[in-house]
């Protein structure tokens, strides 16, 4: 019986003293159609080569530096340890975008692709990434 107390008691110090709170994390959402509030659960990660891909990029959290870097990464290439950088681009958000951006991309090629979001005052911490694919 102590056994069973003692593991019961771990488990609720465990979960209660867990610093892990998903709702505060950035997050990139892929869609087919530009998203709008309707359509934003709409989700997709496969497009075909040639059509628009929209992302809508969250941040629950304002970030310090209002300019953004996006990556665009090309899983499969040989030209580092498999993967190539496809594109880059460096945004800077409005006062009404501190929490979250929107845009449109094309990719001719297809493959596994790998988009990650950096932040001006840390560019060297992945604020999030995600994964898609264009086939």
């Amino acid at each position: 019986m102590k056994k069973f107390l003692s593991i019961i008691s771990i488990l609720i110090i465990m979960l209660t003293t867990s610093a892990c709170n998903p709702e505060n994390k950035p997050s990139i959402i892929f869609n087919q159609r530009p998203i709008t509030v309707e359509n934003v659960r709409d989700m997709s990660s496969v497009f075909k080569p040639g059509t628009r891909i929209y992302y809508l990029i969250l941040m629950p959290q304002v970030q310090h530096s209002r300019i953004l870097d996006i990556q665009i990464i090309k899983k499969g290439a040989q030209e580092y340890l498999g993967y190539s950088s496809y594109m880059s681009r460096t945004i800077r958000l409005k006062d009404e975008e501190q929490k979250y951006f929107t845009d449109y991309m094309v990719i001719n090629e297809t493959g596994a692709f790998i988009m990650r979001v950096y932040s001006k005052d840390n560019p060297t911490k992945i604020l999030t990434q995600a994964e898609f694919y264009v086939r």
